[in-house]
């Protein structure tokens, strides 16, 4: 990995690789939108057959598909998936609202928390398959109330979806799993086919065509966020494992070759180390062909004179995952505004949130961590307001509701006020 000073680059030029230019593919990806809001289930097997290789009869995953799957990956495996869904459970669970009301003068006033009807989630194929993103993204749908929980992810060449989604879809309790992937797949969640119930909101990362398609749905439906390849930073002290920070960083850089993996440090010595660790840990990685290109591309360290200097370029960044892997972890975390998963200290490995810790691993990414948030129940609520006045309340307002609604020029609402004092009419 190439190491460079703090004072010789801008974060700018530590993170310009990793933006993707969504402009590039909009025009494709428009008109798949605009087939599959026109041509339903047909235009969907057409880009199916395109994309994705495969002849779709039936979109729906059956029932007997589902148990099927279930068997083959065998007690143990559900056991693993059934711990991280109860972890995944117990953190989101946390996270739910309560309804609340309001008395004042007269006024009530409240707001209720109600949970969207359909919810999608998609769940990339491609070149690894992930059952944690159903867990991730279903788990706190589900503690939200969401009723109505479909699931869409690319087929396999022979029409089938591994084992593991459709596992994972049971323990997380998918109502539907759909054969459709990449931007044909947000086209059908975002307007709904014959076969694909339109949803109200839609979640989960996929690639640049996914996202994009996420980005020009948005209006017709929800969506959570606009993903970008995956990131990982650490913040590292002398106190830290190279070894073990060469292993961190290539967690993130065998994801994808667009993937990012960036340590800061106030230590040469260890920058040396975990450099020389990566290149010895690359060649033993099934995945390095695409680890080696991340590394290559979108790889850096960076030295620093301290650890709060690390912290404010850190931020300046606002990376997806973030390791604290220093002697003071919760010290340098009130220093840390911007990230979307921090991990402390140096028996926190990022793999721990991506599977058994219980937070959630949909991320904010390219440096939106600077105001936006990880998927959480949140996502799947919306709030609705509501207001009730007495009589007495109404008449005390009135004059200055009245006046208020005449500064702007609004007559019509001065009036709805003024005509249920009216005496004469």
């Amino acid at each position: 990995m190439k190491i460079f000073d703090a004072k010789n680059i801008t974060p700018a030029q530590i993170v310009s690789q990793r933006d993707i230019a969504y402009v590039s593919v909009e025009e494709a990806v428009k008109s798949v939108l605009s087939a599959i809001a026109a041509g339903g289930d047909e235009a969907l097997r057409e880009y199916e057959l395109k994309f994705d290789g495969v002849t779709i009869t039936d979109f729906a995953v059956s029932q007997a598909e589902m148990n099927a799957a279930v068997e083959r990956v065998g007690a143990d495996y559900i056991r693993i998936l059934e711990r991280a869904a109860a972890n995944i459970e117990r953190f989101h669970r946390a996270q739910l609202r309560k309804d609340f009301c309001l008395e004042y003068d007269g006024i009530t006033v409240g707001e209720r928390f109600l949970p969207v009807r359909t919810a999608g989630l998609y769940v990339p194929g491609g070149t690894a398959r992930y059952p944690s993103s159903v867990l991730m993204n279903c788990i706190p749908a589900k503690l939200a109330g969401v009723k109505n929980i479909v699931i869409c992810t690319p087929p396999s060449k022979d029409g089938t979806v591994p084992d593991g989604i459709l596992a994972a879809a049971k323990v997380a309790g998918a109502d539907k799993v759909f054969k459709a992937g990449g931007a044909q797949a947000i086209a059908a969640l975002a307007y709904g086919t014959e076969s694909i119930p339109k949803a109200d909101k839609i979640v989960g990362p996929g690639n640049v065509y996914v996202a994009t398609a996420k980005k020009l749905v948005q209006g017709v439906c929800g969506i959570d966020m606009i993903a970008g390849p995956s990131e990982i930073l650490v913040i590292a002290d002398e106190s830290a494992n190279a070894d073990w920070l060469a292993a961190d960083l290539l967690s993130q850089a065998e994801h994808d070759r667009l993937a990012s993996a960036i340590l800061i440090t106030d230590s040469v010595k260890l920058a040396k180390a975990v450099s020389e660790n990566v290149e010895r840990r690359l060649a033993e990685l099934p995945r390095r062909e695409i680890a080696s290109e991340s590394i290559k591309n979108n790889g850096k360290i960076i030295v620093v004179d301290s650890l709060e200097a690390a912290a404010k370029l850190s931020d300046d960044i606002a990376p997806e995952h973030l390791e604290l892997a220093v002697s003071e972890p919760e010290k340098l975390l009130e220093k840390i505004s911007n990230a979307g998963s921090v991990f402390l200290g140096h028996y926190t490995p990022e793999a721990t949130g991506d599977y058994m810790a219980g937070t959630n691993h949909t991320l904010p990414t390219g440096g939106t961590a600077r105001f936006s948030s990880p998927l959480g129940v949140d996502d799947f609520v919306k709030k609705t307001q509501f207001i009730k006045m007495s009589p007495e309340a109404l008449q005390n307002y009135c004059d200055d509701i009245a006046a208020f609604a005449e500064s702007e020029g609004l007559r019509a609402h001065a009036e709805s006020v003024r005509a249920r004092f009216d005496g004469n009419k």
